[in-house]
Protein backbone atom coordinates (compact mmCIF):
# COMPACT_ATOMS: atom_id res chain seq x y z
CA UNK A 1 0.00 0.00 0.00
CA UNK A 2 2.78 2.70 1.14
CA UNK A 3 4.53 1.70 -2.35
CA UNK A 4 1.42 2.21 -4.44
CA UNK A 5 1.33 5.59 -2.65
CA UNK A 6 4.76 6.81 -3.51
CA UNK A 7 4.18 5.59 -7.27
CA UNK A 8 1.25 7.82 -7.30
CA UNK A 9 2.96 10.74 -5.90
CA UNK A 10 5.83 10.77 -8.09
CA UNK A 11 3.73 10.31 -11.11
CA UNK A 12 1.84 12.97 -10.13
CA UNK A 13 4.99 15.30 -9.59
CA UNK A 14 6.93 13.96 -12.56
CA UNK A 15 3.14 15.03 -14.80
CA UNK A 16 3.13 18.35 -12.86
CA UNK A 17 6.76 19.64 -12.37
CA UNK A 18 5.51 22.96 -11.69
CA UNK A 19 3.79 21.52 -8.14
CA UNK A 20 6.67 20.17 -7.11
CA UNK A 21 8.42 23.48 -7.58
CA UNK A 22 6.36 25.17 -5.25
CA UNK A 23 6.96 22.45 -3.03
CA UNK A 24 10.07 23.21 -2.90
CA UNK A 25 9.89 26.60 -3.30
CA UNK A 26 7.33 27.04 0.04
CA UNK A 27 9.58 24.53 1.89
CA UNK A 28 12.60 27.07 1.06
CA UNK A 29 11.08 29.50 2.36
CA UNK A 30 9.77 28.08 5.29
CA UNK A 31 13.18 26.99 6.90
CA UNK A 32 14.44 30.33 5.71
CA UNK A 33 18.11 28.93 5.67
CA UNK A 34 19.72 32.28 4.49
CA UNK A 35 17.43 34.32 7.24
CA UNK A 36 16.69 36.58 4.31
CA UNK A 37 12.78 37.08 5.95
CA UNK A 38 11.90 39.70 8.72
CA UNK A 39 12.13 36.92 10.94
CA UNK A 40 15.41 35.22 9.73
CA UNK A 41 17.22 34.43 12.92
CA UNK A 42 14.44 34.31 15.37
CA UNK A 43 12.67 31.41 16.92
CA UNK A 44 9.28 32.55 14.97
CA UNK A 45 6.75 30.64 15.91
CA UNK A 46 3.30 31.99 15.35
CA UNK A 47 0.22 30.83 17.89
CA UNK A 48 -3.72 31.43 17.70
CA UNK A 49 -4.36 35.16 19.41
CA UNK A 50 -7.21 34.73 22.01
CA UNK A 51 -9.07 37.75 20.42
CA UNK A 52 -12.49 38.71 19.70
CA UNK A 53 -14.12 37.93 16.61
CA UNK A 54 -13.30 40.75 13.94
CA UNK A 55 -16.66 41.52 12.70
CA UNK A 56 -18.87 41.73 16.28
CA UNK A 57 -16.49 44.54 17.31
CA UNK A 58 -16.41 46.37 13.62
CA UNK A 59 -20.02 46.57 14.01
CA UNK A 60 -21.04 46.87 17.39
CA UNK A 61 -17.97 49.74 17.58
CA UNK A 62 -19.53 54.18 18.06
CA UNK A 63 -17.12 55.40 15.44
CA UNK A 64 -16.26 58.96 15.32
CA UNK A 65 -17.52 60.19 11.69
CA UNK A 66 -15.70 63.52 12.47
CA UNK A 67 -12.20 62.68 13.11
CA UNK A 68 -12.40 65.48 15.80
CA UNK A 69 -8.91 64.33 16.98
CA UNK A 70 -7.52 65.83 13.31
CA UNK A 71 -9.01 69.06 14.54
CA UNK A 72 -6.25 69.30 17.51
CA UNK A 73 -2.38 71.16 17.63
CA UNK A 74 0.83 70.04 17.01
CA UNK A 75 3.20 71.40 19.58
CA UNK A 76 6.64 71.09 20.18
CA UNK A 77 7.33 70.02 16.51
CA UNK A 78 10.71 68.58 16.40
CA UNK A 79 11.84 69.63 19.69
CA UNK A 80 10.49 66.38 21.56
CA UNK A 81 11.65 62.88 20.30
CA UNK A 82 9.04 60.09 20.88
CA UNK A 83 7.66 60.85 23.79
CA UNK A 84 5.32 57.56 24.65
CA UNK A 85 3.92 58.96 28.46
CA UNK A 86 3.52 62.20 29.79
CA UNK A 87 3.08 63.50 33.68
CA UNK A 88 2.41 66.18 35.28
CA UNK A 89 3.79 66.80 38.99
CA UNK A 90 1.96 67.93 42.22
CA UNK A 91 2.83 71.77 41.29
CA UNK A 92 1.24 71.51 38.13
CA UNK A 93 4.75 71.45 35.96
CA UNK A 94 4.90 69.72 33.06
CA UNK A 95 4.77 68.34 30.75
CA UNK A 96 7.38 65.72 31.74
CA UNK A 97 7.92 62.95 28.84
CA UNK A 98 10.55 59.74 28.67
CA UNK A 99 11.96 60.29 24.99
CA UNK A 100 13.61 57.87 21.83
CA UNK A 101 17.00 59.15 23.05
CA UNK A 102 16.95 57.93 26.81
CA UNK A 103 16.19 61.06 28.29
CA UNK A 104 12.84 62.21 31.04
CA UNK A 105 12.86 66.17 30.09
CA UNK A 106 10.72 68.76 31.31
CA UNK A 107 8.87 71.62 30.05
CA UNK A 108 9.61 74.96 31.76
CA UNK A 109 7.86 77.14 29.51
CA UNK A 110 8.30 79.84 26.54
CA UNK A 111 11.29 81.19 28.00
CA UNK A 112 13.42 78.12 28.81
CA UNK A 113 12.19 75.16 26.58
CA UNK A 114 12.73 71.89 27.36
CA UNK A 115 14.89 70.81 30.22
CA UNK A 116 16.99 67.66 30.88
CA UNK A 117 15.03 66.24 33.91
CA UNK A 118 16.94 62.54 34.32
CA UNK A 119 18.62 59.86 33.16
CA UNK A 120 18.35 56.46 33.21
CA UNK A 121 21.69 55.01 31.96
CA UNK A 122 24.64 56.50 33.73
CA UNK A 123 26.36 55.69 30.67
CA UNK A 124 24.67 58.07 28.72
CA UNK A 125 26.02 60.64 26.68
CA UNK A 126 25.32 62.82 24.39
CA UNK A 127 27.26 61.80 21.33
CA UNK A 128 26.14 57.86 21.35
CA UNK A 129 22.29 58.76 22.19
CA UNK A 130 21.23 62.38 21.61
CA UNK A 131 20.17 61.51 17.76
CA UNK A 132 17.85 64.17 17.81
CA UNK A 133 14.81 63.95 15.52
CA UNK A 134 16.59 60.32 14.23
CA UNK A 135 15.71 59.08 17.99
CA UNK A 136 12.51 57.94 16.74
CA UNK A 137 13.91 56.38 13.92
CA UNK A 138 15.75 52.67 14.02
CA UNK A 139 19.53 54.53 13.73
CA UNK A 140 18.51 55.14 17.83
CA UNK A 141 18.08 51.05 17.96
CA UNK A 142 21.69 50.36 18.02
CA UNK A 143 22.14 51.95 21.42
CA UNK A 144 18.94 51.82 22.59
CA UNK A 145 19.54 49.65 25.20
CA UNK A 146 22.34 51.36 25.96
CA UNK A 147 21.09 54.56 26.55
CA UNK A 148 17.80 53.49 27.51
CA UNK A 149 14.06 53.54 26.55
CA UNK A 150 11.77 55.27 29.03
CA UNK A 151 8.32 55.14 29.05
CA UNK A 152 5.92 54.49 31.50
CA UNK A 153 6.13 57.41 33.84
CA UNK A 154 4.11 58.44 37.39
CA UNK A 155 4.71 60.50 40.42
CA UNK A 156 4.31 59.52 43.93
CA UNK A 157 2.58 62.53 44.97
CA UNK A 158 3.33 62.16 48.27
CA UNK A 159 6.84 61.77 48.18
CA UNK A 160 7.33 63.74 44.94
CA UNK A 161 9.47 61.18 43.17
CA UNK A 162 9.28 60.05 39.83
CA UNK A 163 8.55 56.54 38.78
CA UNK A 164 10.15 55.25 35.86
CA UNK A 165 9.06 52.00 33.60
CA UNK A 166 12.16 51.81 30.92
CA UNK A 167 12.19 48.85 28.31
CA UNK A 168 15.79 47.91 29.16
CA UNK A 169 16.40 48.92 32.91
CA UNK A 170 12.95 48.08 34.55
CA UNK A 171 11.43 49.72 37.28
CA UNK A 172 13.48 53.03 38.75
CA UNK A 173 13.07 56.28 40.38
CA UNK A 174 14.20 59.33 40.65
CA UNK A 175 13.91 62.24 42.83
CA UNK A 176 11.53 65.62 42.86
CA UNK A 177 15.05 67.13 41.96
CA UNK A 178 15.78 64.61 39.14
CA UNK A 179 19.12 63.49 37.81
CA UNK A 180 20.04 59.32 36.92
CA UNK A 181 17.56 57.41 37.92
CA UNK A 182 17.92 54.08 40.40
CA UNK A 183 17.12 50.99 38.98
CA UNK A 184 14.68 49.34 41.55
CA UNK A 185 13.18 45.61 39.67
CA UNK A 186 15.81 44.56 36.97
CA UNK A 187 14.53 40.51 37.54
CA UNK A 188 11.49 38.52 39.12
CA UNK A 189 11.59 35.28 40.57
CA UNK A 190 14.84 34.81 38.46
CA UNK A 191 14.06 35.79 35.52
CA UNK A 192 14.85 39.16 33.68
CA UNK A 193 12.28 42.09 33.09
CA UNK A 194 12.88 42.17 29.44
CA UNK A 195 10.39 44.48 28.54
CA UNK A 196 9.02 47.55 31.46
CA UNK A 197 6.52 49.43 29.95
CA UNK A 198 4.15 50.96 32.12
CA UNK A 199 3.30 51.68 35.79
CA UNK A 200 1.18 53.21 38.22
CA UNK A 201 1.26 53.76 41.88
CA UNK A 202 -0.89 52.33 44.82
CA UNK A 203 -1.61 54.35 47.91
CA UNK A 204 -0.06 51.66 49.80
CA UNK A 205 3.12 52.22 47.85
CA UNK A 206 2.99 49.40 45.84
CA UNK A 207 3.83 49.79 42.38
CA UNK A 208 2.04 47.27 39.41
CA UNK A 209 3.94 47.69 36.14
CA UNK A 210 3.67 45.48 32.95
CA UNK A 211 6.78 43.65 31.56
CA UNK A 212 5.31 43.05 28.41
CA UNK A 213 7.34 40.15 26.79
CA UNK A 214 10.16 37.09 28.07
CA UNK A 215 10.95 36.42 24.66
CA UNK A 216 11.03 39.58 22.58
CA UNK A 217 12.15 43.31 24.08
CA UNK A 218 11.13 46.54 22.63
CA UNK A 219 13.42 46.94 19.57
CA UNK A 220 12.00 43.59 18.72
CA UNK A 221 8.45 44.37 19.83
CA UNK A 222 6.58 44.07 16.77
CA UNK A 223 7.35 39.99 16.48
CA UNK A 224 5.12 39.78 19.47
CA UNK A 225 2.03 41.02 17.19
CA UNK A 226 2.97 38.62 14.99
CA UNK A 227 3.25 35.48 16.74
CA UNK A 228 0.64 36.13 19.03
CA UNK A 229 2.81 34.96 22.07
CA UNK A 230 1.57 35.54 25.62
CA UNK A 231 4.78 35.59 27.86
CA UNK A 232 3.74 38.70 29.53
CA UNK A 233 3.29 39.46 32.83
CA UNK A 234 1.95 41.98 35.32
CA UNK A 235 4.11 42.57 38.47
CA UNK A 236 4.21 44.42 41.76
CA UNK A 237 6.70 46.36 43.59
CA UNK A 238 6.85 45.92 46.88
CA UNK A 239 8.95 49.29 48.41
CA UNK A 240 8.77 48.27 51.74
CA UNK A 241 11.01 44.59 51.38
CA UNK A 242 12.07 45.79 47.70
CA UNK A 243 11.23 42.64 46.18
CA UNK A 244 9.13 41.59 42.93
CA UNK A 245 6.40 39.88 42.72
CA UNK A 246 4.49 38.08 39.41
CA UNK A 247 0.87 39.40 39.48
CA UNK A 248 -0.19 37.69 36.31
CA UNK A 249 1.30 36.15 33.74
CA UNK A 250 0.99 34.63 30.37
CA UNK A 251 -0.39 37.81 28.96
CA UNK A 252 -0.06 38.73 24.84
CA UNK A 253 1.62 42.04 24.77
CA UNK A 254 0.44 44.08 28.43
CA UNK A 255 0.71 47.60 27.80
CA UNK A 256 -1.30 50.26 29.76
CA UNK A 257 -1.83 49.97 33.78
CA UNK A 258 -3.85 52.12 35.09
CA UNK A 259 -5.21 51.91 39.40
CA UNK A 260 -9.38 53.38 39.35
CA UNK A 261 -9.75 56.81 41.53
CA UNK A 262 -10.86 54.46 44.94
CA UNK A 263 -8.01 51.77 44.17
CA UNK A 264 -10.01 48.83 44.15
CA UNK A 265 -8.98 47.53 40.95
CA UNK A 266 -6.72 48.12 37.34
CA UNK A 267 -6.97 48.34 34.10
CA UNK A 268 -4.37 46.82 31.63
CA UNK A 269 -4.31 46.63 27.90
CA UNK A 270 -3.42 43.36 25.98
CA UNK A 271 -1.82 44.78 22.78
CA UNK A 272 -2.28 41.93 21.10
CA UNK A 273 -5.78 40.39 22.16
CA UNK A 274 -7.22 44.11 21.42
CA UNK A 275 -8.73 44.19 24.70
CA UNK A 276 -8.86 46.49 28.52
CA UNK A 277 -8.59 43.89 31.15
CA UNK A 278 -9.81 44.15 35.05
CA UNK A 279 -8.28 42.83 37.72
CA UNK A 280 -9.63 43.18 41.51
CA UNK A 281 -7.75 44.13 43.89
CA UNK A 282 -10.59 44.29 46.69
CA UNK A 283 -13.77 42.84 47.23
CA UNK A 284 -15.54 39.50 46.69
CA UNK A 285 -13.44 38.91 43.29
CA UNK A 286 -10.27 39.89 44.83
CA UNK A 287 -7.13 38.88 42.56
CA UNK A 288 -9.60 37.48 39.47
CA UNK A 289 -9.46 39.66 36.15
CA UNK A 290 -12.71 39.79 33.84
CA UNK A 291 -12.77 41.76 30.04
CA UNK A 292 -13.43 45.32 30.40
CA UNK A 293 -13.75 46.04 26.54
CA UNK A 294 -12.66 44.73 23.11
CA UNK A 295 -11.41 47.30 21.15
CA UNK A 296 -11.51 48.08 17.46
CA UNK A 297 -7.65 48.15 17.55
CA UNK A 298 -4.18 47.96 19.16
CA UNK A 299 -4.29 49.64 22.74
CA UNK A 300 -1.08 51.44 24.36
CA UNK A 301 -1.75 53.45 27.71
CA UNK A 302 -4.53 53.99 29.58
CA UNK A 303 -4.75 56.65 32.29
CA UNK A 304 -7.66 58.17 34.15
CA UNK A 305 -9.16 61.33 34.69
CA UNK A 306 -10.40 63.76 37.39
CA UNK A 307 -13.94 61.45 37.12
CA UNK A 308 -12.92 58.26 37.11
CA UNK A 309 -13.08 57.37 33.62
CA UNK A 310 -10.33 55.64 31.21
CA UNK A 311 -8.83 57.10 28.53
CA UNK A 312 -7.51 54.80 26.21
CA UNK A 313 -4.77 55.59 23.26
CA UNK A 314 -5.25 53.03 19.99
CA UNK A 315 -3.40 52.50 17.57
CA UNK A 316 -6.54 51.75 14.80
CA UNK A 317 -7.91 49.48 13.31
CA UNK A 318 -7.66 45.82 12.77
CA UNK A 319 -8.42 44.53 8.98
CA UNK A 320 -10.19 41.75 7.54
CA UNK A 321 -6.92 40.47 6.00
CA UNK A 322 -5.49 40.32 9.35
CA UNK A 323 -8.53 38.56 10.97
CA UNK A 324 -7.20 35.39 8.39
CA UNK A 325 -3.69 36.08 9.96
CA UNK A 326 -4.96 36.13 13.35
CA UNK A 327 -6.94 32.77 12.95
CA UNK A 328 -4.15 30.78 11.03
CA UNK A 329 -0.88 31.08 12.76
CA UNK A 330 0.83 28.55 9.94
CA UNK A 331 -0.21 31.44 7.74
CA UNK A 332 1.82 33.95 9.34
CA UNK A 333 4.85 31.78 9.84
CA UNK A 334 5.19 31.49 5.94
CA UNK A 335 3.97 34.40 4.98
CA UNK A 336 6.54 36.47 7.19
CA UNK A 337 9.10 33.97 5.80
CA UNK A 338 8.89 35.46 2.48
CA UNK A 339 12.28 37.34 1.70
CA UNK A 340 10.28 40.45 1.69
CA UNK A 341 10.92 43.72 3.63
CA UNK A 342 8.67 43.75 6.91
CA UNK A 343 6.84 47.10 5.88
CA UNK A 344 6.18 45.67 2.29
CA UNK A 345 4.47 42.75 3.93
CA UNK A 346 2.64 44.56 6.34
CA UNK A 347 1.13 47.04 3.90
CA UNK A 348 0.11 43.48 1.89
CA UNK A 349 -1.28 42.49 5.06
CA UNK A 350 -3.91 45.68 5.51
CA UNK A 351 -1.86 46.98 8.27
CA UNK A 352 -2.37 50.77 7.59
CA UNK A 353 -2.98 52.41 11.05
CA UNK A 354 -4.56 55.39 11.88
CA UNK A 355 -4.90 57.05 15.45
CA UNK A 356 -8.02 57.08 17.75
CA UNK A 357 -8.34 57.67 21.33
CA UNK A 358 -11.77 56.06 23.59
CA UNK A 359 -12.79 57.24 27.03
CA UNK A 360 -14.81 54.44 28.98
CA UNK A 361 -16.18 54.00 32.01
CA UNK A 362 -14.90 51.26 34.56
CA UNK A 363 -18.15 48.83 32.95
CA UNK A 364 -16.45 49.12 29.78
CA UNK A 365 -19.31 51.69 28.39
CA UNK A 366 -17.65 53.75 25.36
CA UNK A 367 -18.43 57.13 26.53
CA UNK A 368 -16.72 58.90 23.66
CA UNK A 369 -14.50 58.15 20.60
CA UNK A 370 -11.87 60.55 18.55
CA UNK A 371 -9.83 59.60 15.56
CA UNK A 372 -7.38 60.85 13.20
CA UNK A 373 -7.95 58.95 10.41
CA UNK A 374 -5.83 61.11 8.05
CA UNK A 375 -3.18 61.34 9.84
CA UNK A 376 -3.44 65.41 10.06
CA UNK A 377 -1.92 65.13 14.05
CA UNK A 378 -0.25 61.65 13.92
CA UNK A 379 -0.77 58.01 12.87
CA UNK A 380 0.74 56.41 16.40
CA UNK A 381 -0.54 57.44 19.45
CA UNK A 382 0.66 55.70 22.68
CA UNK A 383 -1.18 58.02 25.75
CA UNK A 384 -3.83 60.41 26.55
CA UNK A 385 -3.67 62.83 29.79
CA UNK A 386 -7.05 65.03 30.52
CA UNK A 387 -6.03 67.99 32.11
CA UNK A 388 -7.89 71.19 33.10
CA UNK A 389 -10.30 70.81 29.51
CA UNK A 390 -7.13 69.75 27.40
CA UNK A 391 -6.14 66.18 25.71
CA UNK A 392 -2.56 65.68 25.71
CA UNK A 393 -1.27 63.59 23.72
CA UNK A 394 1.49 61.32 23.19
CA UNK A 395 3.48 59.22 21.00
CA UNK A 396 6.06 56.81 21.13
CA UNK A 397 6.68 57.15 16.61
CA UNK A 398 6.57 60.92 16.40
CA UNK A 399 8.64 63.96 17.30
CA UNK A 400 5.71 66.21 19.02
CA UNK A 401 2.56 66.32 21.62
CA UNK A 402 -0.83 67.17 20.37
CA UNK A 403 -3.25 69.07 22.42
CA UNK A 404 -7.02 69.29 22.18
CA UNK A 405 -9.51 71.32 23.74
CA UNK A 406 -11.94 68.46 25.33
CA UNK A 407 -15.76 69.00 26.96
CA UNK A 408 -16.93 65.67 28.63
CA UNK A 409 -19.26 64.10 26.48
CA UNK A 410 -21.91 65.42 29.17
CA UNK A 411 -21.01 69.06 28.43
CA UNK A 412 -21.20 68.58 24.40
CA UNK A 413 -24.83 67.48 24.86
CA UNK A 414 -25.84 70.80 26.92
CA UNK A 415 -26.12 69.13 30.48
Amino acid sequence: MEKRIMQIRDGVLLQHPYILVFVLVLSFMVMDPFELSPVGGLDFSPVENDIAPYKSVMESWPWDNRSRLGLGNLEFKDEIFGPESLEFDSLGRGPYAGLGDGRVVRWMGQDSGWETFALVSRNWSEKQCAQGVDSTTKKQWKMESECGRPLGLRFDTKSGDLYIADAYYGLMVVGPSGGVATPLATHVDGDPILFANDLDIHENGSIFFTDTSKRYNRVNHFFILLEGEATGRLLRYDPSTKTTHVVLEGLAFPNGVQLSKDQSFLLFTETTNCRIMKYFLEGPKSGKTELVANLPGFPDNVRVNERGEFWVAIDCCRTAAQEVFVRNPWLRSVYFRLPVPMRYLARFAGMRMYTMIALLNDKGDILDVLDDKNGDVMKLVSEVREVNGRLWIGTVAHNHIATLPYEPPLLQQGY
